[in-house]
């Protein structure tokens, strides 16, 4: 194992299980492990990358493959996917539901059997450094797998931002008891509790209810973003929060007062309606 800045470079083996049970045990649903190549950082548009029951990295196999300079062909093989890959003289091909993939016509094992989720082939990360023979870093603080495909190390193309201060002063009001109307630190409703965040925080005046707010402020957002407001209820944005990141979010709770939730839990997954970003 060598240190190179911030970042890990493994060895195969290590690769292999430290490397993966250290991103499933950080990595949220919503927050996706990023990939970069060289200098660049990987765009999934559709299928992003995730961890596997087996704490392994599972990344869409195209857009890396793309990114690492192949000429990528698909055609259907009965219910299977069969791809085809070549760059320069090297010629790679695979099948969904196999658990090898022929490599300059040598048949190479891979860690686990080649599958596919949200219409895109995944193939362990892994893969590019044991059977392609790329160097891969792990960057733990910004949840980055760098892959040197020209066989150089490489700084980070994306850092985690920092710690939002406007989150922290939230998390300041925890436990303020829940008054309706209220809008003040001596008691919040929903509404209320995120005007006067954004109000003392960013010099944001925002309407006064969930509902206006909903319909007359932000960006509607397929992802939450750390700052971004959140909106629940099966009949209209009746209750809104701030989200934090990793699937939690800060709300004033009639039941509770200001309180963190996961968006994932059945209560409040169940009545999510979306986000917005300011």
């Amino acid at each position: 194992m060598k240190w190179i800045g911030k970042a890990f470079v493994f060895s195969c083996a290590f690769l292999s299980c430290a490397l993966f049970s250290a991103v499933h045990a950080d990595a949220a649903p919503q927050d996706s492990v990023k990939i970069q190549v060289n200098d660049k950082l990987v765009d999934f548009p559709e299928a992003k990358p995730v961890v596997d029951a087996s704490s392994q990295l599972q990344v869409p196999f195209r857009p890396l493959m793309e990114n690492l300079g192949y000429q990528v062909d698909w055609a259907m093989d009965g219910k299977e996917v069969k791809v085809s890959m070549k760059k320069g003289d090297k010629t790679l091909s695979l099948k969904t539901g196999d658990s090898f993939v022929v490599l300059d016509g040598k048949k190479v094992n891979t860690s686990s059997m080649i599958g596919m989720a949200q219409g895109s082939v995944y193939i362990p990360l892994r893969f590019v450094s044991e059977t392609l023979g790329n160097l891969v870093q792990w960057d733990q603080d910004n949840q980055l797998a760098i892959v040197g495909d020209d066989g150089k190390y490489h700084a980070p193309a994306w850092y985690k931002p920092k710690t939002n201060a406007m989150l922290d002063f939230a998390k300041g009001y925890l436990g303020t008891r829940y008054v309706w109307g209220g809008e003040t630190p001596g008691g919040f409703d929903c509404s209320g509790f995120v005007r006067f965040v954004f109000a003392q925080t960013r010099g944001i005046d925002l309407p006064r209810t969930s509902t206006e707010i909903f319909y007359t402020v932000g960006t509607a957002v397929a992802v939450p973003q750390p700052g971004d407001l959140v909106y629940f209820d099966k009949s209209g944005p009746a209750h809104i929060g701030i989200y934090l990141g990793n699937g939690q979010f800060i709300s004033a709770t009639s039941s509770h007062g200001v309180r963190i939730d996961s968006i994932y839990s059945s209560y409040w997954s169940s009545r999510y309606i979306g986000a917005k970003s300011i």
